[in-house]
């Protein structure tokens, strides 16, 4: 007889987060989580609440070479599409936990220059520091919304850079969330690790060059998404991303990881047209969402799209949310 993969999965994460460093300020980290969660739980989808709770991912995770990191293996994401998504959804009337990586873009402040903010900035008659006309419209409202989400308590921001970090927080982030039941949607937008170096037999100093070339044993990360939709939040809508460089493989992975892990949607993209064509991939087919000029952000069509689809989920009977998980 087969051996139950769930089983075979919740013992290799497991595994994982007992050998994971501990998750600095973790105590603060839930208190202000559960504190979040619990505001919002009540009223989901209900008269004067939010539309649901989002849980959003962004940008790459890092993997160590060694315990005082110098060195250390990236994943590219800018934070981007997670920043603009994060926007987007609170204007849907949502509430977002903001899962990004240090340094990565934020909602917000996507249209800061890359060289230096202080280009935002100009010295007046009297040497006060005012905003130059070309960019005060966008300052203005970018720190309108910003402090609305905030005032209202409608955006909690938790940040990461390695991946042990990252899939603590997603734990943490998932079982709080699992009270909301339909109401919970994750928008899984961040570049995640697929190999690690185990904590335990990682170098504690930096390496040193003079031993010459280096090797390193690579572990796989354990595929924690297929957790999450059978144990940490299983009732939740979930939406996951699937980049590749080869188009020739993309949908392939897509409808893949579709059936795989049990997402509600997969959104393909590829490397080379991320910003400008997703395709999203679903049970029920294909939906290609291309953005319309350059003025207009891609993700502002998908999370409206999304934000219908979870709607139709957050009205599905319980009865039915054991039978879609198991599609």
């Amino acid at each position: 007889m087969a051996a139950d993969p769930s089983i075979a999965a919740e013992a290799e994460a497991e595994a994982f987060f007992r050998a994971a460093p501990p998750l600095r300020d973790r105590d603060h980290i839930a208190a202000s989580l559960d504190d979040f969660v619990a505001r919002h739980s009540a009223g989901s989808g209900g008269a004067g609440g939010p539309a649901g709770v989002v849980c959003i991912t962004s940008g790459g995770t890092t993997v160590p070479l060694e315990q005082r990191c110098v060195r250390y293996i990236d994943n590219f994401a800018s934070g981007q599409r997670g920043a603009a998504s994060t926007e987007y959804f609170l204007k849907a009337g949502y509430a977002v936990i903001f899962i990004h990586r240090r340094g990565s873009k934020q909602p917000y402040c996507r249209f800061i220059p890359e060289d230096s903010f202080l280009d935002l900035f100009e010295l007046g008659e009297d040497s006060e520091i005012q905003v130059p006309q070309s960019h005060s419209a966008v300052v203005k409202t970018s720190i309108s919304n910003y402090r609305k989400a905030i005032d209202e308590g409608l955006l909690l921001k938790l940040p990461f850079t390695t991946i042990f970090e990252y899939l603590q927080l997603l734990q943490m982030v998932a079982t709080s969330m699992n009270c909301l039941g339909h109401h919970g949607m994750f928008f899984l937008a961040a570049a995640v690790s697929d190999f690690y170096v185990p904590w335990e037999s990682m170098a504690k100093h930096k390496i040193q060059s003079a031993v010459g070339p280096l090797n390193m044993q690579l572990n796989q990360v354990p595929k924690m998404l297929f957790i999450l939709r059978k144990k940490w939040a299983p009732s939740a809508f979930c939406v996951s991303f699937k980049l590749e460089t080869d188009p020739n493989i993309l949908l392939q992975k897509a409808e893949m990881a579709l059936k795989k892990y049990g997402m509600n949607v997969v959104v393909a993209n590829e490397l080379a047209n991320y910003k400008d064509v997703v395709v999203m991939v679903t049970n029920s087919g294909r939906m290609t969402v291309r953005r319309r000029s350059k003025e207009e952000d891609l993700e502002e069509q998908l999370t409206k799209l999304l934000a219908k689809m979870h709607a139709e989920h957050a009205s599905l009977p319980k009865s039915e949310d054991h039978q879609t998980h198991a599609n």
